[in-house]
């Protein structure tokens, strides 16, 4: 019985420490120090002796004695089982427990071991796993209990849920509130009447009984956690073996996002070592509301006697909660949730239903006015990776229908297809889930497109269960539900949705309708949702006490259970299974061809990789719809797939793609834009297929242009994947599986404003990093001399570093003082990105001689640049010919002018800088309340996050920061780490990331950083 409040019980002993002390001397012979522990029925208190801990528990004077013994021969029970719960210790006499007369009444005294741990109550986040580990431990603990007996867990126990109406009822009477008392008399009613009479049969045995998240210890390590043990055997009483979850899930359930889905968790862990009977899982879910009614309504007569009491009103609140979130869920859809969880089939009736319909297949009558059984028919796919569908396609219905009809005419086909069991991204309205919650993408019918006004037949003989117009923009609009009695078969419902109004005008709920007989049409645009006209034809085995508004459209985590509740509806219109597409391959089958025919060095991103299918604007899925808003990708630069780009590159690809040895006015007007972008000097442009081939083509224009071979590079810099490339990136060449760096490179110290030698953005902190920049120019000069100094705007692998003032300009000028060049890498940041300024090199006040883009400038797309002056392209011109198969082909130049129209178009340089702005500020409120957080820095929409173990010595915190990353990925949100020491949260979005886009980014993050595995250690 969980109240944790420190008010005085009736019977509760009032000892003080001294004589706690004395007592456990006298009793146990043990010394040690003494100190007390919240309680509310007995008085406890906590004993440390050497490396040794226990309880000293004194009982409640009114506790029944026989009660106290028989828990004491459970405990023995469980620990002879090895089970992780507290042992008895003996008294001097060899006794467990020892009768004293405390205050003038009789108390039993008792010595328990301590258990290690902290309570589950103290635990965030608390993973399903761990709810699972529960659940084994509680099977495990039952198993073995089950051969335990003693007549005093027999006697009738207040907290036994079979008792839960007869105590609730004694309590109605202390809730003050109209609503919440009618709920628990309705609960009783239901309970005497539909509940009580299925338990006698069930399993019974002696269990715990009170598996609460304050009596469920867990291992310290928050790196670590797991089940460490069990207390307070208190509440062991003889029950239904099923009330050992229904109590525990109860507790576990409260301030969930999907209660039922915890649940799920706990009884698949239980069940995976003490099988459940159906019969059980029949009545869990009404066993939790139970238990959750007893509580409220005991919660509500403490709270009149102790109306001061604060704490019983906020333990009050989450039963509350739960109890009025299971009142709007249907109580079967629970029930056929945790049936799954433990392996059985969710709707019970779904093998009759389907064996029934597949044994008639071919016997019942025609949906449409056609015969989909042999009539051409063209399967469309609308998936979330469907390559013939674009997700906002059907927002368009119009345009989209017209697209449709023009294919089946083209295919010769009746009638077009949907298909049943497939994910969707079309379900756009609120119906269909809030905002950055799991949304329903799960189509649970098969849809039939043909023109407006097209007649729907029913299938099967049955009576008019309801017919309705939902009128909410994307639903079903008008809608027939039919239920279906078959004498040799069971019942069943089949609905139809998208009709037209008149058509269904003069249907009545209780008709009767013959196989073949004509019930609707179907509806045009303006009446049927705002769909493409066509059928949505499903099957439902349970209507779940919905009154004909039944979804169409299901959770992707609930997929199994609606897809049991409401077959394939093939199973009645016979559409030939040669015309639907074979599966994707899953995501597992894809890991494991991946790694058999991939070189293991190309990485994974996350602890559990995503199966990414489709890309859209800000956003990317998984193959159930699944979304995570992208804060990472900045390679699309103005979005992902964004229709201006895409379009661009589709036209260009219908026409020509070739090379540059022809004539074509994408080149021309593609460079002259590009090169209209920089600085007036930087005139002459090469095109190239990534960042990395801009670089290395960099490297050879400079040392043509100088003679020299030698390149100075800055610590912790990445310029790309070639060779060449490896030897000017500090990042990878001194890094893991380096060799080190090459002669022919010099590396200078990293102008690191947060952790560097020199600390801050002033401009003498900038002068003192450039002047090593002039001490490796001069050695080089006076030995062989050198080619160029490249240098990225703002570091980005080495941990978005922002380069002090003045050291772009001092070091560029110490650089050309002795014949090198200066390269600025805009890989990462060009193209607005900084929101100030177009160019990250711009920020700084310079000019460089030659500047190298790649990611963004493609938007995907393998489009890469070097832009120049027109006397190193001279210098560059010595008779070798420079030839790209692919640099500069009319179909990349066309995505490219195409990025550059979006970016003028959509102002998205001034989005960088003022979400930027925005989520800076967010971020850095972040910095000021976890300790953690030891810079925040950025400008525009490139943004770092520096963690650090301590503020002084700034050891970082890269185990923090994966595991940062990690748990922003499982809340949808993407990101990396990085930085030479990998402890660094990258933020470089899509320029469409919005001010929605950063608050729902730092508040994640601030819910993230609240977790045990961050602030364990800044508390």
């Amino acid at each position: 019985m969980t109240d944790h409040s420190p008010s005085v019980v009736p019977g509760r002993s009032r000892l003080t420490i001294e004589r706690a002390r004395e007592l456990l001397l006298e009793s146990f012979g043990v010394e040690g120090d003494v100190g007390e522990l919240p309680s509310y029925m007995d008085q406890n208190f906590r004993v440390k002796v050497a490396d040794d801990s226990y309880v000293f528990k004194i009982s409640n004077s009114l506790e029944h004695s026989g009660r106290l013994v028989a828990q004491g021969l459970a405990l023995e029970q469980l620990t002879a089982a090895g089970l992780p719960v507290p042992h008895l210790i003996s008294t001097s006499d060899g006794s467990s427990t020892t009768l004293r007369k405390i205050d003038g009444t009789d108390h039993l005294l008792r010595l328990v071991t301590f258990m290690p741990g902290v309570v589950m109550a103290s635990v965030n986040p608390i993973p399903d796993d761990l709810v699972f580990d529960l659940g084994v431990l509680l099977g495990r603990v039952d198993l073995s209990l089950k051969s335990f007996d003693d007549p005093a867990m027999h006697s009738p126990f207040e907290w036994d849920v079979l008792r839960a109406a007869e105590t609730v009822s004694k309590h109605i009477e202390f809730v003050t509130d109209g609503p919440q008392a009618s709920l628990l008399r309705e609960f009783c009613d239901h309970f005497i009447r539909h509940v009580l009479p299925r338990l006698n049969s069930l399993p019974h045995q002696i269990i715990h009984g009170d598996a609460n998240d304050y009596n469920v210890l867990i291992t310290a390590d928050p790196g670590s956690r797991a089940i460490a043990g069990l207390i307070d055997f208190g509440d062991l009483m003889y029950t239904a073996r099923i009330a050992e979850l229904a109590i525990a899930a109860a507790y576990h359930m409260m301030d969930r996002v999907d209660p039922v889905g915890v649940g799920c968790a706990l009884v698949s862990g239980y069940n995976s070592v003490n099988p459940l009977l159906e019969e059980e899982l029949d009545v869990f879910a009404e066993l939790i509301r139970a238990r959750l009614c007893t509580s409220v309504s005991k919660c509500a007569k403490a709270a009149l006697d102790e109306p001061e009491n604060e704490y019983i009103r906020v333990s009050e609140r989450p039963a509350w909660d739960l109890l009025n979130k299971l009142e709007q869920l249907p109580a079967r859809l629970a029930t056929y949730r945790f049936r799954l969880a433990c392996g059985f089939q969710p709707f019970p009736g779904n093998g009759q239903l389907t064996d029934w319909l597949s044994a008639r297949t071919t016997e019942f009558a025609s949906l449409l006015n056609c015969d989909l059984r042999s009539d051409p028919s063209l399967v469309f796919d609308f998936s979330v990776g469907t390559l013939d569908w674009k997700p906002g396609d059907m927002m368009e219905p119009e345009v989209a229908g017209r697209t449709m009809n023009r294919v089946l005419e083209d295919a010769g086909a009746a009638v077009g297809v949907g298909r049943y069991d497939e994910p969707r991204l079309v379900y756009t309205g609120e119906q269909f889930g809030e905002e950055f919650q799991e949304k329903r993408t799960i189509h649970l019918g098969l849809d039939f497109f043909q023109p407006a006004g097209s007649p729907v037949f029913a299938p099967i003989d049955g009576t008019v269960f309801s017919v309705q117009n939902l009128k909410i923009p994307f639903d079903y609009g008008p809608a027939v539900v039919l239920r279906h009695a078959p004498s040799d078969g069971p019942v069943f419902f089949t609905l139809y949705g998208h009709l037209s109004t008149s058509s269904v005008a003069d249907l009545k709920e209780g008709q009767v309708v013959k196989a073949g007989a004509e019930i609707a049409k179907m509806g045009t645009v303006d009446e049927n949702g705002g769909w493409v006209p066509h059928l949505h034809f499903q099957i439902i085995g349970d209507m779940l006490g919905s009154s004909g508004d039944f979804i169409g459209v299901a959770l992707p985590s609930q997929r199994e259970v609606w897809k049991s509740i409401c077959p394939d509806p093939n199973l009645i219109t016979g559409v030939p299974s040669d015309r639907f597409p074979a599966a994707p391959m899953a995501r597992e089958n894809i890991l494991q061809k991946r790694r058999a025919h991939s070189g293991p060095s190309l990485s994974l991103s996350y602890d559990k990789p995503l199966h990414i299918v489709r890309g859209l604007m800000q956003y990317l899925y998984e193959p159930d719809g699944t979304a995570f808003l992208d804060a990472v990708n900045n390679v699309s630069h103005v979005g992902h797939a964004h229709p201006h780009v895409v379009r661009a590159l589709n036209r260009q690809m219908t026409a020509l793609n070739t090379n540059t040895r022809y004539l074509h006015q994408n080149l021309a007007q593609y460079s002259e834009r590009l090169a209209a972008t920089l600085p007036e000097s930087l005139s002459v442009v090469y095109l190239v297929n990534s960042g990395s081939e801009a670089n290395d083509l960099a490297l050879r224009m400079a040392r043509l242009a100088t003679g020299s071979n030698h390149v100075i590079t800055v610590d912790g810099s990445y310029h790309g994947n070639l060779s060449s490339l490896i030897d000017i990136s500090p990042y990878k060449h001194s890094g893991p599986g380096g060799t080190g760096t090459p002669p022919v490179t010099r590396v200078v110290p990293m102008p690191d404003p947060y952790r560097g030698e020199h600390r801050g953005y002033s401009d003498e902190s900038g002068a003192a990093y450039a002047r090593y920049v002039a001490e490796v120019s001069t050695e080089l000069h006076a030995e062989s001399g050198f080619a160029a100094f490249i240098c990225e705007s703002v570091l980005g692998c080495g941990g978005q570093i922002f380069l002090p003032q003045t050291y772009l300009q001092e070091s560029f000028k110490a650089i050309r003082s002795l014949g090198g060049l200066c390269i600025a890498d805009e890989v990462q940041v060009g193209l607005g990105r900084l929101g100030s300024h177009f160019w990250g090199f711009e920020s700084h006040g310079v000019i460089p001689d030659i500047v190298t883009i790649g990611k963004p400038i493609g938007n995907g797309h393998p489009l890469g640049a070097v832009v120049t002056t027109r006397a190193i392209a001279d210098a560059f011109d010595n008779g070798m010919e420079y030839f790209n198969t692919f640099g500069g082909n009319p179909a990349s130049c066309a995505v490219g002018l195409a990025v550059l129209d979006v970016l003028e178009q959509e102002n998205l340089q001034q989005n960088a800088r003022e979400v930027g702005a925005h989520l800076l500020g967010l971020l850095k409120n972040l910095s000021g309340r976890h300790t953690i957080i030891g810079d925040v820095r950025g400008q525009g929409l490139f943004i770092g996050i520096e963690l650090v173990l301590d503020r002084e010595t700034l050891e970082p915190a890269a185990a923090e920061a994966s595991y940062v990353v990690n748990r922003l990925r499982h809340k949808g949100i993407l990101t990396t780490a990085d930085g030479s020491l990998r402890n660094v949260i990258k933020i470089k979005p899509p320029m469409v990331f919005n001010r929605g886009d950063a608050d729902r980014l730092a508040s994640v993050l601030d819910e993230i950083m609240e977790e045990d595995f961050i602030c364990c250690n800044f508390v």
